[in-house]
């Protein structure tokens, strides 16, 4: 009993001397880098996109009460938040394991013999015995065993709220994908009902022109199969409506049902868009942060590996309270404790520990390799989704000019279909063709540009409330 305290004040000793690095926190690699990962995307501005909340991004009203909805009911949103609570409750028990674990076993017992030929007697003379034992037991943590456990479930409780971050980025930037996909699909219903109206007429007019001599059965012939081509372009934009609206009501949680939407109009390109993007934002993205703490848990299992190749110092304490201490106790009733303390060294366990070591130093090199490339993709994501931005809307003032030449086209060729002989019906015909393809390209573009700042958004890491 009295070699345990000496053996306790030993632990630190053994500690300072054994140099096993086991209390180390997580450093980042100083060989990993994330200068210059955005190419030269960048920008002396205090504050990126991605530090933008939904909110100031999507400022169209009926658009946010889809994102709330869709974050509120998502069915990955409320299963990254139970994972969260099982990672937090592993957490707790980790902390706990620092202390000692009581056991406490009540116990009775009634002993005797009893004559089946003297029932009056049954009964008489049985031993009655009880204890009350309570016990303890304690691992004192030389050398980080336990430490190295609890720090690996605070990363896990970190990589889930990551998770629930990505998941949360993905909802966000999904939901305003497909609204504006229908607000595009409508925009293009619009003018397609328009043109097929006006192709009507220009059928009619066509057949009535050929009645007078003045066109003949190859133009009506044009008219009729480009009124056709486009009734079955109307076709396929509602059946892409239904079926964007239904994809929409499946990611927010409903059941398929009619969305309520502006048009693409509502939506203003954030400023800092245009001024640039800082690099510090790249510690937004949760993937990136995901791969980080990901290497972080791999370096605290290492640990934990290295630790087991130290001794282990259990403390174990017992106490009971019974009434049978023997015949040599005059008192039948007393207390029985016993403080037993155990180092154990492991000599030799079959290599199993040698190899978890390797092992565990490879799943580190692993995350390492994994978290660089991590990186590396972020920083591509953001190039794209900004190259994607600027070229967009470069091209959009060049379709804007395309539709406004093609308007005065339009309008200069049925002027003179009336005043010349020189021009016919087919060239106006000709000339709406070409508007019609050249205001559908003109919104797809409006949606691309759109797009693009969703995606570069979602690479920002943005997606936070």
């Amino acid at each position: 009993m009295k070699r345990i305290p000496y053996l306790i004040y030993c632990v630190p000793l053994l500690v300072l001397f054994s140099g096993c690095g086991v209390y180390k926190n997580y450093e980042r690699p100083t060989d990993i880098s994330v200068e210059g990962i955005y190419g030269n995307a960048q920008s002396g501005d205090s504050l990126g996109l991605g530090d933008l909340s939904w909110r100031e991004v999507f400022t169209d009203p009926k658009l946010q009460a889809l994102i709330e909805r869709g974050l509120a009911q998502n069915a990955n949103m409320r299963q990254a938040d139970l994972r969260i609570q099982e990672a937090q409750n592993n957490l707790k028990a980790a902390k706990l394991a620092f202390l000692p674990m009581l056991t406490f076993a009540p116990q009775g017992t009634i002993s005797g013999v009893w004559d089946p030929q003297d029932r009056a007697a049954m009964g008489n003379g049985a031993s009655k015995t009880y204890a009350l034992p309570l016990s303890a037991q304690w691992q004192v943590d030389c050398f980080g065993l336990l430490r190295n456990a609890k720090k690996g479930r605070e990363v896990a409780v970190e990589n889930m709220q990551s998770v629930r971050l990505a998941i949360q980025s993905a909802v966000v930037a999904n939901v305003a994908t497909l609204y504006y996909t229908l607000c595009m699909l409508d925009d293009q219903l619009r003018i397609s009902l328009e043109t097929q109206e006006n192709w009507k007429r220009n059928l009619e007019v066509t057949k009535l022109l050929m009645e007078a001599g003045q066109s003949n059965k190859a133009a009506v012939a044009s008219t009729e199969a480009n009124y056709w081509s486009i009734s079955a372009s109307i076709v396929g934009l509602r059946n892409q409506i239904t079926n964007t609206e239904n994809a929409l009501s499946n990611l927010i949680g409903e059941v398929p049902h009619q969305i309520e939407r502006n048009s693409l109009s509502t939506f203003q390109i954030p400023s800092l868009c245009v001024t640039g993007v800082p690099i510090s934002i790249l510690s937004r993205r949760p993937d990136v942060k995901q791969a980080e703490l990901a290497l972080a848990s791999a370096f605290y299992g290492k640990n934990q590996a290295k630790a087991s190749f130290f001794p282990a110092l259990n403390i174990s304490a017992s106490g009971q309270y019974t009434n049978s201490l023997g015949n040599m106790v005059i008192n039948p009733g007393g207390i029985i404790a016993a403080l037993v303390g155990s180092l154990t060294q492991p000599i030799f366990a079959q290599g199993k520990l040698r190899a978890a070591y390797k092992n565990a130093k490879a799943e580190m090199e692993i995350a390492k390799i994994g978290f660089q490339q991590t990186v590396l993709d972020a920083g591509y994501e953001v190039c794209s989704a900004m190259l994607e931005m600027h070229v967009s809307k470069a091209e959009q003032e060049f379709y804007d000019k395309q539709v406004a030449a093609l308007n005065e086209a339009v309008g200069a060729t049925q002027a003179l279909m009336k005043n010349s002989n020189q021009v016919t019906y087919l060239n106006v015909l000709t000339a709406q063709s070409g508007l019609l393809q050249a205001q559908i390209n003109q919104i797809t573009n409006k949606y691309n540009t759109i797009s693009s700042v969703i995606s570069l958004y979602q690479a920002l890491g943005g997606g936070a409330e």
